[in-house]
């Protein structure tokens, strides 16, 4: 029985109950993706940002064992200053978390499983994992990818990671049948740049028009999850050639350090992070937050 396993904030609850629009967030963000205290007062406002479009923020994570799906300041202060000794959980994880009573941080796959669980369509995130360079003698592929095949949730983000293998991320992804939808851009954002060498399929320039999209996919039992990918705003992007240089070099130094796996991402990130004198953290902060904006937007048409 679900009800045994997870609790939903009463403000989310009351919302879902009243077809008001939701979003989702990722906790992995908080206790993986950045430092104390820049992780919480990030957390909070994109929190912020989302209720300042009009729709309410759910946070989710697991903690003591229970999946929650909203989170209160004082929780998310604690997935921050805990920072990497919570464990890190994909949809593998969800149970052994559980059983084990223990605090868990979601990916983006794991945050998809409870999202709709809860019976919230629309999730903001920074970028989606993929399929990791060097993939073909690895297999190294995120757990995201088959989230997105199975499960009816969207994803805004500003496409993949840029530490990742484009190329093969979006072959993945089409053979999969999931939609990769550009919003107001026809190229696939890398992330921390606006633009890549790849393509989307389909452009849609209003929250309105992917809303539609949505309901129309969903409503016709075409299962999975759709990817929304929404570029960095110009003001916050990067020159291509500083984060490509940096990425190079976080590659090879995970490589030289054995680092691989479900470590691999938290490490190039931080890294990359160095590497840029911080830019690329203010960047991935900023991509968040118009993500979240853009998340609240279609929350909103899909309710509507």
């Amino acid at each position: 029985m679900l009800e045994n396993y997870l609790d939903i904030q009463p403000e989310v609850a009351e919302a879902l109950a009243n077809n008001q629009p939701v979003v989702a967030l990722e906790s992995t963000i908080i206790s993986h993706g950045m430092p104390y205290p820049r992780n919480v007062e990030t957390a909070l406002l994109v929190e912020k940002t989302i209720r300042d479009q009009g729709a309410v923020p759910a946070t989710i994570a697991i903690i003591g064992g229970r999946l929650k799906v909203g989170l209160d300041e004082e929780q998310i202060t604690h997935l921050g200053k805990a920072g990497t000794e919570v464990t890190k959980v994909s949809r593998r994880d969800i149970p052994f978390v559980v059983a084990g009573k223990k605090d868990g941080a979601t990916t983006v796959a794991a945050t998809m499983i409870l999202a709709e669980m809860a019976g919230i369509k629309v999730f903001a995130t920074g970028g989606i994992g993929g399929v990791h360079r060097g993939a073909q003698e690895t297999f190294d592929i995120s757990a995201d990818l088959q989230e997105l095949a199975n499960t009816n949730v969207a994803v805004v983000c500003a496409g993949a990671k840029s530490i990742l293998d484009l190329a093969l991320t979006r072959e993945y992804l089409e053979t999969q049948g999931v939609p990769v939808i550009g919003y107001q851009t026809d190229s696939l954002p890398a992330f921390y740049t606006r633009e890549s060498e790849h393509g989307i399929d389909y452009r849609l320039d209003s929250a309105d028009e992917i809303a539609l999209a949505l309901k129309a996919k969903w409503e016709m039992n075409l299962n999975g999850g759709v990817v929304v990918a929404n570029p960095i705003p110009e003001e916050f992007a990067m020159a291509p050639e500083m984060i490509t240089e940096a990425i190079e070099t976080a590659l090879k130094e995970a490589d030289e350090q054995g680092i691989f796996g479900k470590e691999s991402t938290p490490f190039l990130l931080a890294r990359v992070c160095e590497l840029t004198g911080g830019n690329s953290l203010d960047s991935n902060i900023q991509l968040v937050l118009n993500n979240a904006r853009l998340g609240a937007n279609i929350a909103k048409q899909y309710c509507a």
